[in-house]
């Protein structure tokens, strides 16, 4: 809804603005009556209107070609879709954009700004084919080595290498991680699986947190960690596989009292046993202690995208 309502927003206050401004008389004067000349061309709602629809569309657009993920259809459906074509700061199309107007302003033409315009749409375009080639020969090669098809897969972009790209499957308890290279194409997968740990009763309990709930709906390829905390708690963890090795930290994390632990079988039966009562996951998430780990809620972090 944003998507369609914004650029008419943005349309209505920049004509606004342009309507308002002063003109200018040949002297680059103000003048108090709109007889002077204005500076630059008319302004033309329609065009406007048309330009605030590219400038959305093409940020959804770029948001849609890293691996973080976007919500095209939102909101008659939440599901997420993933490009995995792009860096989420690919640093060959800064250059090349960055160049380009560099040039543009420096030999005070256009044609180096539209070169580098060209370049990057057909840098995209080759890197879109490249993802989805890279998938194909990633699936395949799973389905011969490990005789199943793959319950989910991302053959994702990495920084500064456009023919090298982070491999991870799903296997079901189990993620497994690799690498894709075109030359020469061979796709080569790490030894130590990663465990999903989903099935152990503290995380059962953890997922009644909000944090973790919130983390759950962003994640892709979710896993968790348990740790001893204090006496009497214990640390859940959630982290997702495609920011592993990510400066800044992607997890959420709670603390679960290992006395609450104990009490929810028995407050479950009781519940179970009483025809007309129910639990309330309100009820149950009383006995976390939630505890920070240092991140934000990953709806708030969308600013890391460009």
């Amino acid at each position: 809804m944003a998507q369609l309502v914004l650029p008419v927003v943005f349309t209505v206050i920049v004509y606004a603005i342009g309507r308002l401004r002063p003109r200018r008389s040949d002297t680059g004067l103000a003048l108090s009556e709109p007889t002077g000349r204005v500076d630059g061309p008319p302004l033309h709602a329609g065009w406007l209107l048309l330009l605030s629809y590219i400038g959305v569309y093409s940020h959804v657009f770029l948001d849609f070609l890293n691996n973080y993920g976007v919500r095209l259809l939102a909101p008659v459906d939440w599901r997420w879709f993933y490009g995995d074509a792009l860096f989420i700061a690919d640093v060959w199309l800064w250059l090349a954009l960055g160049v380009g107007v560099w040039l543009a302003r420096r030999q005070r033409r256009p044609a180096p700004s539209r070169a580098a315009l060209a370049f990057s749409v057909c840098y995209i375009g080759a890197m879109l084919i490249s993802a989805q080639a890279a998938r194909s020969v990633v699936s395949d090669t799973w389905r011969e080595v490990r005789g199943t098809t793959p319950q989910a897969l991302m053959v994702g972009p990495l920084p500064f290498t456009p023919f090298t790209r982070a491999v991870i499957v799903d296997a079901g308890d189990r993620y497994e991680t690799g690498t894709f290279r075109w030359w020469p194409t061979r796709v080569t997968f790490d030894p130590t699986p990663i465990p999903k740990n989903a099935g152990h009763p503290f995380i059962h309990m953890a997922r009644n947190s909000p944090q973790i709930r919130e983390f759950l709906v962003w994640s892709r390829f979710p896993f968790w960690t348990i740790s001893p905390e204090k006496p009497g708690s214990t640390r859940v963890t959630l982290m997702d596989v495609r920011f592993m090795g990510a400066p800044a930290r992607f997890d959420a994390s709670i603390v679960v009292s290992s006395v609450a632990m104990q009490r929810q079988p028995a407050a479950q039966s009781a519940a179970d046993a009483t025809s007309t009562g129910s639990s309330h996951p309100s009820d149950r998430s009383r006995s976390l202690t939630a505890s920070s780990s240092g991140m934000s809620s990953p709806f708030q972090s969308e600013s890391a995208a460009p």
